[in-house]
């Protein structure tokens, strides 16, 4: 009687380890899945960085002039000249689907990629310095006079802007990730 009642606990015992053991699994498995679309984001970024902040910020070699290309916005590339944010009854989900990203292709992993660009400015079709854009402070000095033989001011040219990322992979896995660049 006492081996059949030991039997019956050692079951149960074996019982509750395969379960702890294929729960375990499981969480690793989806934290591997995660962090696999997380990276794939983050390339995602690089790339949005790259094709559109690095190549359109600074002047145009042909011309001398600062590009103008930033000042617009560009919705069929994921990209925005004025700053967006979703409203406080918003859901990512649904500000992501008005927004219209740009998506990339999907990788070997199967994640599917898409972004957006906001600048960080108030208004769009104006220069930084007429759109009320964020931009770091200033490096040295925070006072100063424009007269001769003063301390002068030092601004700053950069804008901010900010990548937000969205991945979807190949179990429903979904990753947001976003980025400021100061360019």
């Amino acid at each position: 009687m006492i081996a059949l009642i030991v039997l019956v606990v050692m079951t149960l015992a074996a019982v509750a380890l395969v379960r702890s053991v294929d729960t375990t699994n499981q969480i690793a498995g989806n934290m591997s899945f995660r962090e696999g679309a997380v990276h794939s984001g983050e390339r995602s970024t690089e790339l949005a960085i790259n094709e559109w902040i690095a190549r359109y910020s600074g002047k145009d070699p042909a011309t001398g002039k600062p590009y103008s290309k930033l000042w617009n916005d560009e919705p069929l590339q994921g990209y925005y000249a004025a700053r967006k944010d979703p409203s406080a009854t918003q859901s990512w989900d649904t500000f992501w689907a008005e927004l219209g990203p740009k998506t990339v292709a999907a990788d070997a992993a199967g994640n599917q990629v898409s972004y957006v660009i906001h600048r960080l400015c108030e208004f769009k079709d104006k220069a930084p310095h007429e759109a009320n854009c964020s931009k770091p402070p200033a490096a040295a000095s925070s006072g100063g006079s424009f007269s001769a033989g003063a301390v002068s001011t030092i601004t700053s040219d950069q804008v901010y802007y900010r990548v937000t990322t969205r991945v979807v992979g190949p179990r429903n896995t979904v990753a947001y990730i976003q980025t400021i660049v100061a360019q």
